[in-house]
């Protein structure tokens, strides 16, 4: 079973930047993908972005390209989720989720695991 832990949310003033950290454990994590979500007050969760575990480019929403930017940590089992140029539209509790499958999905039910979740709050 893979459990995954969000932490590096917090109060940032818009225009400012966070990282968000999603670690990983359980089993090896080699094949998986990770996919990032976040859900606003009043809102229905929604895909921020994915990437495979193994490597190469990550998928974007539309709403956060060329803000955003996802990478992995291989040795750490670490997913990281660079966040720059916040508006306070961005205010919303964050997930990381992984699928066993490697699909690079913006589909919630693709995924298998969930974090609990980490509070970004963008002031303006």
């Amino acid at each position: 079973q893979v459990q995954l832990v969000e932490s590096g949310g917090g109060l940032v003033q818009a225009g400012g930047s966070l990282r968000l950290s999603c670690a990983a454990s359980g089993r090896t994590f080699s094949t998986y993908s990770m996919g990032w979500f976040r859900q606003a007050p009043g809102k229905e969760r929604e895909f921020v972005g994915a990437i495979l575990w193994s490597g190469g480019s990550a998928y974007y929403a539309d709403s956060v390209k060329g803000r955003f930017t996802i990478s992995r940590d291989s040795a750490k089992n670490t997913g990281l989720l660079q966040m720059n140029s916040l508006k306070p539209e961005d205010t919303a509790v964050y997930y990381c989720a992984a699928d066993r499958v490697g699909r690079l999905s913006s589909r919630q039910y693709e995924y298998q695991n969930w974090g609990q979740g980490t509070q970004v709050t963008v002031s303006s």
